[in-house]
């Protein structure tokens, strides 16, 4: 199983642009990587932040770009979103109590969405209300291997201007939650426009790198009181994710889509190369 993970499109955020906005033509050329490509996913996950402005015109043009894709589709909200922009855009999603959160269960694996969205907070937010919506999930599926998608990552990056405080009421909350949890085999999240991993309360947790232009990798801290003329946002290509599922394993793979060009290809000439891989390995199952 492929699930794809896109993050932080950020549609909407020049629609006045010409001949089209960039955040646009960037998503548009992240989904033809997906259709056109040789890795065709069986799912994909919009981990918040799809708009700019969380307007409804803004979720209707993604949703429109979406329709007829090959592969189910399944948004989550950021701090850029509105709730009711994504449950008019995408009908089909029925959250809980009023948040983005439901879950998919496929082939054996089950997928948890998360809402850490707070109208007007940078930063995220997870309230009691979703702590034990989680939590009855979690305790209802023990055996399930489970990956969580949250669009706030509750760790500490480095990236000083986009980080949250150490230990926010939120993310002790959600780390206790689920600390202990052996089913869960990873959290996946966006907002902070970089591809990152780490490891959160002993599960592993990686960052997929945003759709809309990236955030500069500068692990200096910022001083509030002295500007210094920083690089805060780069033309990088734009990234996603192939979160790669074998019953057993989950392995994920992160690419740009730009103009790069392949210096090798699966030729006559290579194939004993390939085959001398291979032999390496023992019988193919």
């Amino acid at each position: 199983m492929l699930i794809a993970q896109m993050t932080d499109i950020h549609i909407g955020f020049d629609p006045e642009e010409e001949p089209e906005e960039l955040n646009l033509r960037r998503f548009r050329a992240t989904l033809a990587r997906l259709l056109g490509g040789p890795n065709k996913p069986d799912m994909l996950v919009l981990s918040g932040d799809i708009t700019d402005n969380g307007d409804i015109e803004s979720f209707e043009d993604v949703a429109a770009l979406l329709e007829g894709t090959p592969f189910a589709v399944w948004p989550m909200v950021g701090n850029h979103d509105s709730r009711e922009g994504l449950f008019r855009a995408f009908p089909a999603i029925k959250g809980e109590a009023g948040f983005v959160q439901y879950t998919v269960d496929v082939d054996g694996l089950r997928l948890i969405m998360l809402d850490t969205m707070e109208p007007g907070r940078h930063g995220g937010a997870f309230c009691e209300v979703r702590a034990g919506w989680l939590a009855a999930q979690l305790a209802s599926n023990p055996e399930t291997p489970t990956l969580i998608f949250m669009h706030h990552p509750p760790v500490v990056s480095g990236i000083d201007w986009m980080d949250p405080a150490p230990e926010e009421d939120w993310i002790r909350r959600f780390g206790s939650v689920v600390e202990g949890h052996q089913q869960i085999i990873g959290i996946h999240c966006g907002h902070l426009h970089r591809p990152i991993t780490t490891m959160f309360r002993g599960i592993p947790l990686s960052v997929t790198g945003s759709v809309a232009p990236l955030v500069a990798m500068d692990l200096r801290p910022v001083d509030l009181d002295h500007p210094d003329g920083r690089d805060l946002i780069t033309t990088e290509p734009p990234s996603y994710a192939l979160h790669r599922w074998d019953g057993k394993a989950l392995v994920s793979h992160y690419e740009d889509v730009s103009g790069w060009h392949a210096l090798a290809h699966y030729t006559d000439k290579l194939q004993p190369m390939i085959h001398d891989m291979f032999g390496e390995r023992g019988p193919r199952d």
